[in-house]
């Protein structure tokens, strides 16, 4: 049964520090392509960050150089390091694959405070 597990989520204020995790079951893992999504209130999930089988990154401008995806395949864990969060990073954030082909987890709520 494939099952993605987010955690990691909170309240923080503006300018601090999160680090989300993912871990990937009943799926392979090692060969794919993953991503981190999000879905703030009243907006469509978006995707933030994407990581390749050999740890070749991309983000999504509204993060890059904040926000740091990597992953431990041993582990089948995606991670998402995200610092200096702004208010407007509030969302539910959720992994993935690349292409988001699995079925959705519940996501890790993340808040930040002004």
């Amino acid at each position: 049964q494939v099952q993605l597990v987010e955690s990691g989520g909170g309240l923080v204020q503006a300018g601090g520090s999160l680090r989300l995790s993912c871990v990937v079951s009943g799926v392979s893992f090692r060969s794919k392509i993953m991503g981190w999504y999000r879905q703030a209130p009243g907006k469509q999930r978006e995707l933030v960050a994407t990581i390749t089988s050999d740890g070749s990154t991309n983000y999504a401008d509204s993060v890059k150089g904040r926000f740091t995806i990597s992953r431990d395949n041993a582990k089948k864990t995606v991670y998402l390091e995200m610092n200096s969060l702004k208010p407007e990073d509030t969302a539910v954030y959720y992994c993935n694959r690349g292409t988001p082909e699995l079925r959705w987890g519940q996501g890790t709520q993340v808040t930040v405070s002004s």
